[in-house]
């Protein structure tokens, strides 16, 4: 593609000008990823149909009845042990330092590792559970905040996926599929709902601040939709879209007076070639730059909440305040209408994510002291403001981990079972669904792959899987294209 775009106005008028001047001029330098979630705004409809502008985000009625306006989903990337977190395993005590064998679950077959020993020995939980709540439900010593927030929770603990690398992993997990290139779970929600807040994105994503995910951007892509349905980066401090600002020395008149030229100018562009729309959805996109510049950064900021919210997210204390912040802006995104919220917990490589290959003691205890307060506090903001019922919150991670130990210390990859759980929009509080085997190895009792996991969001926003389309390459695509369950146990 050539970097000029050519106006043409009327015979008097025609210029061709570089992208980046273009950008300049209409003091809207905003990043690249704002960009491809900006620039394709309203192109899809006007070039289906040939008509006047149409807004693929407006806000859409719900195919079913809906539980959930919003979704809020907190992403522990690396894999977290759920027999170290929600799923307690008796009979790892009983056979700590046995083999893994026929002898202690039939039927095991052989045992597949990432990288570690598939000849080493069961291992224990070094962490000890407990009872919350009326529900009774055990979670893990290093949870106790989460722990006390059971009875609003549902924990589907037979949850199990294709791959045991992180990158195949992570897209099946965000996207239902192994393989890049697939609209991710939060951009079929915003396709099929729209938005109801058109001055923020309707999807946005905190990354941690050791980095991203392994897979990058693909991991929230729109995939073969168009990009209006991609995920916006946030950076939960300062700017929180990069660039965003206008240029230096634009008054907002003057920045005013520039995209309302540009706009007079693609009006008569579009008339001298009709259903031309790829320049007007710039416009657009600028449009809603200008709007972001108001109102994107009244959302990262914080000063108007009270000090004893900042104090329940943990903001007054080094150990929480990143991941406590993230929170915190999610139920202010939700609160403004944001569609769709995901957050990283855990970003990089090795112990910096969940990934505890080495040392589980360490690598657990300290992500989960990150992340428990903050995650607790969420739910009891929620639930205090009565914007639970209406936002559903999901926690999981890539795949799970294994019974069996690593280097004595640590645990390798493992998709034959996680535990997700779930909270909010229309959850059943204070219940377990499904199980893994005796030791945690495989899925147990009423297996789930992740695809009905997608289901089952889907559902509770009010959108039906086998009905949520996308024509690309002939064919309508899904979000849970190889069949998907709800997950009805986990509903109220």
């Amino acid at each position: 593609m050539s970097d000029e775009i050519i106006i043409r106005g009327s015979q008097h008028f025609q210029a061709a000008i570089s992208r980046r001047e273009f950008l300049s001029r209409a003091g809207t330098g905003f990043g690249g990823m704002a960009l491809s979630f900006l620039m394709a705004q309203e192109a899809e409809a006007a070039a289906r149909s040939g008509k006047a502008r149409v807004n693929p985000l407006a806000p859409k009625t719900p195919m079913i009845p809906a539980k959930a306006k919003s979704v809020i989903f907190l992403f522990m990337y690396g894999g977290v042990s759920h027999v170290d977190t929600f799923d307690p395993k008796p009979d790892l005590v009983k056979y700590n330092g046995k083999s893994l064998n026929t002898d202690v679950l039939k039927g095991v077959g052989e045992i597949k590792t990432f990288g570690g020993d598939s000849h080493a020995p069961l291992m224990r939980s070094p962490f000890s559970f407990k009872k919350y709540g009326k529900s009774g439900i055990e979670v893990s010593e290093i949870y106790p905040n989460v722990g006390a927030c059971v009875d609003d929770i549902c924990f589907v603990r037979s949850i199990y996926g294709d791959s045991n690398n992180h990158a195949p992993a992570l897209f099946e997990m965000n996207t239902g599929s192994i393989l890049q290139g697939h609209p991710s779970v939060g951009s079929w929600v915003t396709y099929g709902l729209g938005t109801s807040n058109q001055d923020l994105p309707a999807y946005v994503v905190m990354t941690d601040h050791r980095g991203g995910p392994i897979g990058g951007a693909p991991n929230w892509s729109s995939g073969f939709m168009p990009a209006t349905y991609q995920g916006t980066v946030f950076r939960s401090n300062g700017t929180p879209i990069l660039d965003l600002a206008p240029s230096d020395g634009m008054s907002a008149a003057e920045q005013r007076a520039s995209l309302d030229l540009l706009g007079k100018l693609n009006e008569e562009h579009l008339q001298a070639n009709p259903g031309d729309s790829d320049l007007e959805a710039r416009i657009a996109a600028y449009e809603l730059a200008y709007r972001m510049q108001a109102h994107a950064p009244e959302v990262v900021d914080i000063s108007t909440e009270t000090e004893e919210t900042k104090t329940l997210y943990g903001l007054n204390k080094k150990e929480t305040e990143e991941f406590g912040r993230k929170c915190l802006l999610a139920r202010r995104l939700v609160e403004r209408g944001v569609r769709f919220v995901q957050l990283y917990s855990g970003g990089g490589h090795s112990d910096d994510t969940w990934d505890a290959h080495g040392d589980i003691v360490y690598n657990h205890g300290m992500h989960a002291r990150e992340t428990d307060q903050p995650i607790a506090a969420l739910l009891k903001d929620l639930k205090r403001k009565g914007l639970l019922d209406s936002t559903l919150v999901v926690w999981g991670g890539e795949f799970g981990r294994m019974p069996i130990s690593q280097g004595g210390k640590g645990r390798d990859h493992n998709p034959g079972v996680q535990t997700v759980w779930m909270a909010g929009g229309g959850i059943k509080g204070g219940t377990v669904v499904g199980s893994s085997d005796e030791v945690g190895y495989k899925a147990g009792d009423t297996p789930y792959h992740i695809r009905d996991l997608h289901a089952t969001i889907l559902h509770a926003m009010g959108l039906n899987d086998l009905q949520l389309t996308y024509l690309y390459n002939g064919r309508n695509q899904r979000l849970t294209e190889n069949g998907g369950q709800v997950i009805k146990q986990a509903l109220a």
